[in-house]
């Protein structure tokens, strides 16, 4: 067994479907500190680009997401999304949210304070996967809620 399998990986009870997104005690304890000097937060997994595809992490509701977009969980209450498209390349997979040294995303509260979030992976077993599709929701994923913009002029 490596370093980044099961004792990272939350249990629930064997008939439950796995948690598609969770996280190690490092990275909890960071959410905890972001979160008491932030608010309330989400996280968005980015897809590329400028940061890679690092979980980038934002004060809850300044990153809008879309109907494109799922929510895959959440770490201690803190939402968790991806895109859609991108989900379809990542369902068979448990996505692992950690913690290490370096520099955060340019736009994730993580930037500058020495430590970044880094998503991990690992393969769902096959007994895990039937669970998923057996689950209630049936990729258990919910659609990201959308809200409505605002009437009348958007400032700019």
């Amino acid at each position: 067994m490596d370093q980044y399998s099961e004792p990272h990986v939350q249990r629930r009870d064997q008939a439950d479907a796995p948690e598609r997104v969770c996280a190690t005690g490092a990275a909890r304890a960071f959410i905890g500190e972001l979160r008491s000097r932030h608010g309330p937060l989400m996280f968005f997994q980015s897809g590329g680009c400028c940061d890679g595809s690092a979980p980038m992490c934002y004060p809850l509701d300044e990153f809008s997401v879309s109907d494109t977009d799922v929510r895959l969980g959440a770490i201690d209450g803190t939402p968790f999304y991806i895109g859609r498209e991108q989900f379809g390349y990542w369902a068979h997979t448990q996505l692992i949210i950690d913690v290490v040294p370096g520099n955060g995303g340019m736009f994730s509260l993580d930037n500058g304070t020495g430590k970044r979030f880094l998503t991990r992976s690992r393969l769902f077993r096959d007994d895990e996967l039937a669970r998923l599709k057996a689950a209630p929701q049936a990729s258990s994923v919910e659609p990201a809620s959308v809200q409505a913009p605002p009437s009348g002029p958007v400032p700019v």
